[in-house]
């Protein structure tokens, strides 16, 4: 008995807490639909109050994503849209957030995202023609962008192969210029082995010249010998014509 009087009372509470969370967030949800139009900042105070008293309702964050759309906040809108998204329990309330979040998306030119929502916006709604003209506008937006991709990556290639055209002739010309100072180096070299031939050469000339001017001298020198040695000779014949002297034996 005991415990089911206890039982009893946890149900009461628990169902009077859901009535106060329902009613506060009713309360706090009108406030914010009251100043949507007249004061952003309290219709986001009283949007934000309701979302935490109730996590199962999309409306709240449906507003909140519409009142941020209203004042440029595009990013926080389409957090706000995608929460609704999760919350929503009816092919309705999916529809009119996944429309909303398509057109977030294209203010913010995000194409190929913006498709894919009014194609899951169609999903639930295919009737809807408003949906179906904004997928086609969004589809140009999308091809478009996918264009100009194709056009920056051929770009981004060809200005890839003129720096490397740029680098392979840079890395030439500075081939050549190695080659030039090499040939100059090779020049000068040649130059100085020349040189060094030519003062060689001299040199040999000057050593041949002295050894033909020692071998004169030998000549003259051995002329003088011939000359002296004929006067010597010539000497001796006239002492022989006038008669050796004798010299007598010695007496032991």
């Amino acid at each position: 008995m005991k415990n089911k009087f206890k039982i009893l009372i946890f149900i009461f509470f628990v169902v009077m807490n859901s009535f106060s969370q329902s009613e506060n967030y009713k309360k706090f949800f009108n406030m914010g639909n009251e100043y949507f139009e007249s004061s952003f900042e309290e219709s986001e105070y009283n949007y934000r109050i309701a979302i935490n008293d109730s996590s199962s309702d999309s409306k709240a964050s449906f507003n909140l994503s519409n009142n941020y759309y209203k004042m440029g906040l595009y990013d926080e809108a389409i957090a706000r849209q995608i929460e609704a998204i999760k919350l929503s329990k009816t092919s309705n309330e999916k529809h009119k957030s996944y429309y909303n979040l398509g057109n977030l998306y294209m203010k913010k030119d995000m194409c190929s995202e913006a498709v894919n929502a009014y194609k899951n916006a169609l999903r639930n709604d295919p009737k809807d023609e408003q949906t179906r003209y904004n997928l086609s506008i969004a589809k140009l937006c999308e091809e478009n962008q996918n264009n100009e991709q194709d056009n920056d990556q051929q770009q981004d290639d060809e200005q890839d192969n003129n720096d490397k055209q740029e680098q392979q002739d840079e890395q030439n010309g500075n081939n050549d210029q190695q080659q030039d100072e090499q040939q100059s180096e090779s020049d000068q070299q040649d130059k100085q082995d020349n040189k060094s031939n030519e003062n060689s050469e001299s040199k040999n000339q000057n050593k041949e010249s002295d050894s033909k001017l020692s071998s004169q001298q030998i000549m003259n020198i051995l002329k003088a010998m011939e000359n002296a040695e004929k006067k010597v000779q010539a000497k001796i014949n006239n002492q022989n014509k006038k008669g050796a002297k004798i010299v007598s034996e010695k007496d032991w």
